[in-house]
């Protein structure tokens, strides 16, 4: 499989179609106009701290992506007859067979069930290339993301330290090479 031409559509939770594909270099306006729907709440919540813009290294390291060591991936929707991106994940290689996972949601379309197909397409892409353990570090009042890591089917080991819940999702004991979130 190719991460850099992945694309799957998928029908969210008010059936609504969402095309998750991968992120491209063009997407960087539609990024940015994700970021715009996003509450302060919603920033502090993926990014740990207050923050209001990027800077043009952030933006590049966002945007260029390799999609072997750095995989992205983006939802569109169809809003008003044109794409639109309305939320993304991500995952990013620590060392072998390990990576590191993150998504962000707009807040007109948190609850529709996304970050689960983000999810779900992360895992398949992730199993392809042989990741064996995702990680990721989520704020203990982040309940809505607690809760895609739960239902993802994975074996989930979560450590408190202070405010922040480190996940471990185990890729390497899934049933039949899928997770419960691949349906």
């Amino acid at each position: 499989m190719n991460a850099a031409d992945y694309s799957a559509v998928e029908s969210l939770r008010d059936a609504r179609r969402v095309e998750i594909r991968a992120l491209k270099p063009a997407d960087r306006a539609g990024l940015a106009a994700s970021v715009r729907r996003t509450s302060e709440e919603t920033r502090y919540r993926r990014f740990f701290a207050p923050k209001r813009s990027f800077s043009e290294k952030e933006i590049e390291f966002y945007l260029n992506v390799d999609f072997v060591s750095h995989v992205a991936l983006v939802a569109v929707l169809e809003e008003g007859g044109r794409p639109m991106i309305a939320g993304g994940g991500r995952y990013i290689v620590s060392a072998p067979g390990h990576a590191e996972v993150a998504f962000a949601v707009d807040d007109p379309h948190q609850g529709l069930g996304i970050a689960t197909c983000l999810m779900r397409h992360l895992v398949v892409i992730a199993c392809d290339a042989e990741i064996t353990e995702l990680v990721a570090e989520v704020l203990s009042d982040n309940a809505p993301m607690l809760k895609v890591f739960e239902r993802s089917g994975l074996p989930m080991a979560v450590r408190r330290e202070g405010g922040v819940m480190h996940v471990s999702l185990d890729l390497s004991r899934r049933q039949d090479g899928r997770s419960e979130i691949e349906g």
